[in-house]
């Protein structure tokens, strides 16, 4: 084989290798992808039912409901608009409440009811865990208002 001929084999050779790479890792991020919707968009009929979801919004109030085993749980999410039953069986998180936002991953069963695998408790952007709320009181405790900036007390301008 001529030189020429040899090289153009192996730039073939590469491109469909660097293909085949592309399609694994195309079909690897297509296979994780979990789209984020609203009960509204979800009760809009517009998602397939074994599509992998993300479902976000408020846990309404009074809709809590728990089985003698504790574990399985059915609740409703709502954005104010409109509201989906979720099933889901395991532990809950602390943070979650009556009221307080959540995100719900699973998938929508034929009958309505998503199925959640996972649900995760949301918090305010406020929210700051104890510690490091008191290492912050302590440190501007430490400084003195000057009339442009904060200095650290005992600090001259």
């Amino acid at each position: 084989m001529k030189g020429r001929t040899r090289r153009a084999c192996g730039v073939a050779a590469g491109l469909v290798a660097l293909g085949g790479a592309a399609a694994l890792v195309l079909n690897a991020f297509n296979a994780n992808v979990m789209f984020f919707v609203t009960p509204s968009q979800l009760v809009s009929g517009n998602m397939k039912h074994a599509t992998r979801l993300r479902v976000g919004g408020l846990v309404e109030r009074g809709s809590v409901e728990r089985d003698a085993n504790g574990l399985t749980v059915r609740f409703m999410i709502t954005d104010t608009a409109r509201e989906i039953p979720v099933l889901y069986r395991g532990a809950l998180p602390d943070l979650f409440g009556e009221g307080k936002g959540v995100v719900a991953q699973g998938r929508l069963l034929p009958d309505g009811v998503f199925l959640a695998d996972q649900v995760l408790a949301k918090h305010d952007e406020k929210y700051m865990p104890p510690d490091a709320a008191e290492a912050i009181k302590r440190a501007r405790s430490t400084m003195r208002v000057s009339d442009t900036a904060l200095v650290p007390a005992g600090v001259s301008r």
